[in-house]
């Protein structure tokens, strides 16, 4: 009966040898060297024994060999692991990072509002702790505009004059007639036509001894272009070696004179007043016979941003005051014994005239 109906454990004997039922392969089986690693000493590969393949993993202790591993036909093949596995949708262990979009700087219809995802309420408690709201009730605006940068138009002087300007309401009419920077104008100039004469309009202050014609502001035409440039050149060719506080004050005193009722009421006519009389006019370089060149434009650039400056009154020099005369300390003119000495700046000694600056 054994011999009639073989099993798997008698494909071994004599009867499957003699019926030839897949003999050759069984009986042509060996042992082999196991491989690297293993716990078995030897593996005995089945070649296609029905069920062989279960066999696999299993193994038996074979005396005078050790631990045997039956390896079935199944269980082995010619492929390695790295072409078996599909990798196609494996991914690194590090997943890539989106960036955040920062927050926005305004949303349409707003006044300086911030949207950010870290204020939203959807947020961890725990993640909202470091960014608790501020008491800034009443104050969100003051403290969203510091963080932008503030231009102040009427600062906007020369680096030279930054030192000198004393005045943070000069005239409104300087953009009127000279509507090139820097703009001194706080107000519509054109709005000040219109209303009261001094309204906007630059009023010098009054130390002691000052005359009261100090007070009327200047005629409108001192911003006309022809009248700055007159100024200019009194400011180049009368000082323009001195500091720049110098010639500032050298323009003071022509602007002095133009409010001063005694003298004309335009730079240029006071500039050039008695310029037909060799040596014997208000300002020496007009009548002094030598051709008026500008020999350094630079220079000349400077006397133009001073003339403006003093003239708009953002620069005003109170020791100089209301004078309306000086002189080169290297000169000693009949005058200014009949006059009070306010002070002296460079080669320049300046004088205000006594009784109301009529003499």
């Amino acid at each position: 009966m054994w011999l009639g109906s073989p099993t798997t454990a008698a494909y071994q004997d004599m009867a499957s040898l003699v019926s030839g039922a897949e003999s050759q392969a069984r009986w042509a089986a060996f042992i082999e060297k196991s491989v690297a690693g293993s716990v078995h000493a030897a593996e005995l590969p089945f070649a296609a024994a029905p069920g062989a393949g279960d066999l696999s993993g299993s193994g038996v202790a074979a005396p005078g060999i050790g631990p045997v591993a039956l390896r079935g036909k199944a269980s082995s093949t010619d492929t390695p692991d790295e072409d078996r596995v599909n990798r196609a949708e494996k991914r690194s262990r590090i997943v890539s990072v989106v960036p955040v979009s920062p927050p926005k700087d305004f949303t349409a219809g707003s006044v300086l509002q911030r949207s950010s995802m870290i204020l939203r309420e959807s947020l961890e408690p725990d993640l909202k702790m470091a960014f608790a709201p501020a008491d800034i009730a009443g104050r969100e605006i003051e403290i969203a505009t510091s963080f932008y940068p503030k231009v102040d138009r009427n600062s906007m002087v020369p680096s030279f004059l930054a030192d000198l300007v004393n005045n943070d309401k000069p005239d409104v009419l300087a953009t009127a007639y000279a509507p090139t920077t820097p703009d001194y104008a706080r107000s519509s100039p054109f709005a000040a036509l219109l209303k009261d004469e001094k309204e906007g309009r630059f009023i010098p202050p009054l130390g002691e001894g000052d005359h009261e014609w100090m007070n009327n502001p200047l005629p409108r035409t001192v911003f006309e272009p022809a009248e700055q440039t007159c100024l200019a050149n009194a400011i180049y060719f009368e000082a323009r070696g001195e500091s720049t506080r110098g010639q500032a004050a050298v323009a003071q005193v022509v602007l002095n004179r133009v409010r001063n009722p005694a003298y004309p009421d335009t730079i240029c006519d006071v500039v050039y007043q008695n310029k037909h009389l060799r040596n014997r006019c208000q300002f020496s370089f007009a009548c002094d016979g030598i051709p008026d060149r500008v020999a350094s434009p630079w220079h000349y650039k400077r006397a133009e941003a001073i003339a403006m400056a003093v003239t708009a009154g953002k620069v005003f020099i109170p020791e100089v005051g209301s004078a309306t005369h000086y002189y080169a300390e290297y000169v000693r003119p009949a005058w200014a014994s009949t006059m009070k000495k306010m002070t002296k700046i460079g080669l320049h000694i300046f004088y205000r005239t006594y009784g109301g600056g009529w003499s």
